[in-house]
This record gives structure tokens, sequence and C-alpha cells, in this order.
């Protein structure tokens, strides 16, 4: 079966950050390359939707080559500030042997200590909007700037957030339809150890759909019918680099119900496989290397070798 549609069903926005990274891993070690949330999430969602809109900033020191690298791709960047005589975020960090962990060695926020989104008025009549891993400040301020509410909101976020500003972040909650965190922020934002007291939890708290994703352990999808769907992760022989595999994951799953004609539980459970089906390219490389040169038959491809894991 051919996942990849052939014409854009439904709008799609995502919010978020577009940065550098230095990363060193067990593999090998970088300089400062692209980055980002919002960078892997529109590429990611590239090869399923036609054209992707972004909302992010960036300093003038961000290369030209990639705003036209995300040109080539049909992404709109009409909501990409770029700040004049200031910087773009920089992250730098270690990966350990297992490739699990890693540690944060310079965090440097920049032109995002005072990022402002604006929602152009063509990204108005977005049908599907995906809020990337930012303050929840700025994630609501984003909902609050569309004058429709979009058919669907997703929403990443982060244990540092639950952390200090809590309440912020479940105001938000209440108002989107899909949460994606991994296992340990799902046990920190619940309060329970097991994943499915957790979700049933979490489904309280406003969301329609969770998503736990589980790293090499591929994710979980829970709704509030009590459903739930395990995708498996793809072994790989090498794993160069997670960086951006949870928002290539998210871009991959958001592009592919973009494409449908409606959203529910079916085509939920194809969006999980399609997004660990993304991921498991950009692992394969540091940074945005793999989502530049994909081509929709490795794509059909590496999806089929999911559906082959999954059926019996």
């Amino acid at each position: 079966m051919l996942y990849l549609p052939k014409k854009i069903k439904m709008k799609l926005v995502s919010v978020g950050t577009v940065a550098f990274d230095a990363i060193e891993t067990p593999f090998g070690k970088t300089d400062k390359i692209v980055g980002g949330a919002c960078t892997y999430i529109s590429l990611s969602a590239s090869y399923f939707n036609s054209n992707p809109k972004l909302i992010s900033v960036v300093g003038d020191d961000f290369p030209k080559e990639t705003i036209d690298l995300l040109h080539s791709k049909n992404i709109d960047t009409e909501g990409l500030q770029i700040k004049e005589g200031e910087k773009t975020f920089f992250w730098s960090g270690k990966y350990h042997q297992d490739m699990n962990s890693r540690d944060t060695i310079d965090t440097q926020l920049n032109v995002l200590e005072t990022f402002d989104p604006i929602v152009p008025e063509s990204y108005y009549d977005c049908d599907i909007l995906m809020l990337g891993n930012l303050t929840p400040a700025v994630q609501m301020n984003v909902i609050k700037q569309l004058p429709k509410r979009p058919k669907l909101i997703a929403l990443d976020t982060m244990d540092f957030w639950m952390q200090i500003a809590l309440d912020d972040l479940l105001n938000v909650i209440k108002e989107i339809d899909v949460l994606t965190i991994n296992d340990e922020e799902a046990r920190l934002l619940s309060g329970e150890l097991s994943l499915k007291k957790a979700a049933n939890k979490i489904l309280t708290m406003g969301p329609k759909y969770l998503i736990i994703k589980k790293g090499e352990h591929g994710a979980l999808l829970f709704d509030k019918n009590n459903n739930v769907f395990s995708a498996p992760a793809l072994l790989l022989e090498e794993v160069f680099d997670p960086t951006g595999a949870g928002d290539t994951f998210a871009g991959g799953f958001m592009g592919y119900l973009s494409s449908q004609n409606e959203i529910n539980w079916d085509t939920m459970k194809k969006a999980i496989i399609v997004g660990s089906a993304m991921a498991s390219f950009t692992v394969e490389k540091f940074g945005i290397e793999r989502l530049e040169e994909l081509d929709k038959s490795e794509i059909d491809n590496r999806i089929n070798q999911f559906k082959e894991m999954t059926s019996f």
C-alpha cells in the first residue's frame, strides 16, 4: 500500500525552533549544523503535505542556503522571523554510549529568549497545528492568534516545563487534541508509575489522544475510548545521531494526517507508523542530512518494513 498522497488535503502549520546544534555521539562529532524542532517537523511533513508552513525565529547568522532548502521542499516560511544583528538559538550536546541519554554541554537562547510568534494571516485557516516544544505561554499565544480553531491541535512538551511552568502547561493541554511526550514525562505529569494509568489520567486533562514515545522501543497511542496501539521501532544496524528523531516522528505523523480526508483511530494508527518510519531515517546520519535526500520509494519501503513488523 502506497502511503504517499498526491495532493494536499489539510493545511498544516508547525511552530518551534529553527536552530544550530553541535553534536557528539560515539560515532562522531559535528561542528555547528542546522537543527531545531520546526526544521525536523517541516522537512519530515513535506514528504506527505505539499505545502507545510512554519512559525519560528532565527538570527541573521542563519544560512540562506538552508532557507532555500526549505523552499525547495515547498515549505512556506512566511512565519519565519529573521532578527537582524541577533544570533540563532544554539544547543550543544553529547550522547552516552547507549544513545538513549545525553548531556547538554551548552545552550544559547539568543533570539529564542524574546521570541514572540506572529501567525501570518495566510496561516489563519490551517486545519492542523503542531506546537513544538516551546514555553507553554508561547504555545498558548499561537492558539489564541488563530481566529478559528484548527481541526486538530497537537503539542509536544518536556519535563522542564512540567517542573517550572506546570499551571501554564495544564492550561494549554486543555486546548489540544494530541499530546506527545516520552514515558518518563508521562509518569511525571500524571504521578502514576503504570503507563496505562498515566495515560488514563492525562486523557482527563483535555487531549483526545496521547502518544507516549519510548525511543528505541517504539511508541504507544492511547485514546479516550480505552484503545491502545503499540508501534514498534525499527532495529537499525547503526544509529549515528538521535537528535531530532522525536520531531521527525511528529512531522511524519502530522504530515500523514494532513494528507487524509478525516482523522480517526485508524488514520491515527497509520500516522504513528509513518512517523516511526520517518524517525528511523533521521538517526542514520547527523542532523537533517538524511531528511534532505529521501525519495518516495525509500519511504514506501521503510513503511512496508514497519507494516510487516505489525502484521501477523
